[in-house]
């Protein structure tokens, strides 16, 4: 795992150009263009399992799906900052992504610490410190174990054996 470490007012636009707004929509077409404004050697080195750690306000700027959607379909594990803006924090649930406020880790964090990650315990240990943020809850955390937003009401609506039918408009159990 590998640790990414960024400042202060990081938008959505260093995360993701808006100049591929609408030439780029799915992960394969997203992921060349992650933060290639801001460190060009990200999308070529990130790997499944790496953690961002950034400062305050991160994610500030549009509502763009693309930065979220692509930092998720590299595997970020997590993103942990000082503050989030919050549309990029609800289209990070949206998403599955795990985002997580937790000032004191992240100002703690020099290069080459050791980090671990317990979203469902609340704790993040940065060079055996340990830091806790508050637990997420269990909704949040069954959003991202079902890969977003979607893909949970979808596994929700089968549970509850509710089916559309588009003819009548109606629902049935």
């Amino acid at each position: 795992m590998r640790v990414w470490k960024y400042g202060d007012n990081i938008n959505t636009d260093m995360l993701f150009p808006g100049k591929y707004t609408y030439t780029c929509a799915t992960p394969e077409e997203i992921k060349p263009h992650l933060l290639e404004d801001l460190d060009p050697s990200f999308a070529g080195n990130v790997k499944n399992g790496d953690i961002i750690f950034a400062g305050k306000n991160f994610g500030c700027g549009s509502s763009r799906e693309q930065p979220v959607l692509g930092l998720k379909s590299v595997g970020i594990q997590a993103v942990i900052a000082e503050s989030f803006a919050r549309i990029f924090y609800r289209a990070g649930i949206n998403q599955g992504l795990v985002l997580i406020e937790c000032p004191d880790a992240v100002k703690t964090y020099s290069e080459g610490d050791k980090i671990q990650v317990d979203a469902k315990k609340g704790a993040i240990v940065v060079a055996g410190k340990l830091f806790s943020f508050p637990i997420l809850p269990n909704e949040i955390l069954a959003i991202r174990d079902a890969g977003g937003l979607l893909a949970y009401t979808r596994l929700k609506l089968k549970k509850t054996k509710k089916v559309l039918n588009p003819k009548q408009h109606t629902i049935t159990r």
